[in-house]
């Protein structure tokens, strides 16, 4: 049986000498590994729509374990991202999470829709690399049912004024005062706050509409890779790399 579908190349496994398996991110079939044989040869005519980070339509037909690649066509490649090293470590890191992360349909479509305007503003340089990827971690935290409880202070109710901690165990927010009666330092800034609420809360036209001091970010970015990685049970092994790059 075969089924027409668009999906994002996630990672390639070379087979042989011009096979590779496929990991798909699909809006409704959700992350699939599929089979594109001959997809490595230049006059291969699944060549191009098969490539790590394109966006294309597939034909695909199902097996006993895998899906095979009959047809593709490319509808947007990310070729820009090869232009720095940050950018592909950061989208390698992005589609390594979304391989063990993201939902099945229907919640896997805007997932998909996430990732996909992570790389148009990654591959643009429209918005800082820790920046993306904060707004990443946090957005699937909380489309995974793990958003933080960032209404007000979990001890005395304040709201903002000062720096505030996120605890990351347990997602509750403290102003630094209550913090401080726990023994605990604050780990946010007001501009980091005030992302944390906007990446979890605001709507998806709004979501990169913001902009943060190179301090803030650095707070942001601290308590967005803490908190996802509190909430998983492997770090993904990417992610070593990718700090080594940011630094």
């Amino acid at each position: 049986m075969q089924t027409a579908t668009t999906g994002l190349v996630l990672r390639q496994v070379k087979v042989g000498e011009a096979d590779q398996i496929l990991t798909l991110l699909t809006p409704d079939l959700g992350v699939i590994s599929a089979s594109a044989r001959g997809s490595l040869r230049l006059k291969n005519k699944l060549f191009s729509a098969c490539g790590l980070f394109c966006y294309s339509e597939f034909t695909l037909t199902a097996g006993r374990s895998t899906w095979f690649v009959d047809s593709a066509q490319i509808r947007q490649g990310f070729h820009a991202l090869s232009d720095s090293v940050e950018n592909t470590a950061l989208a390698i890191y992005l589609a390594e999470l979304t391989a063990s992360l993201a939902p099945a349909p229907p919640d896997s479509e805007p997932c998909l829709r996430l990732l996909l305007n992570c790389l148009y503003m990654l591959s643009g340089t429209r918005r800082p690399p820790r920046q993306i990827k904060a707004i990443y971690e946090l957005r699937m935290m909380s489309a995974g049912g793990y958003m933080p409880d960032l209404l007000a202070c979990a001890g005395c109710g304040r709201y903002d004024g000062g720096d505030f901690r996120l605890d990351i165990a347990d997602g509750r927010l403290l102003c630094a005062e209550c913090a401080k009666q726990q023994g605990l330092s604050a780990n946010l800034d007001a501009g980091a706050l005030y992302a944390l609420r906007h990446i979890c809360l605001s709507e998806d036209a709004k979501l990169f509409s913001f902009t943060l001091s190179d301090k803030s970010l650095a707070r942001l970015s601290g308590v967005s890779e803490g908190y996802l990685l509190a909430h998983i049970e492997h770090a993904p092994k990417s992610l070593n790399f990718l700090k080594s790059v940011l630094e």
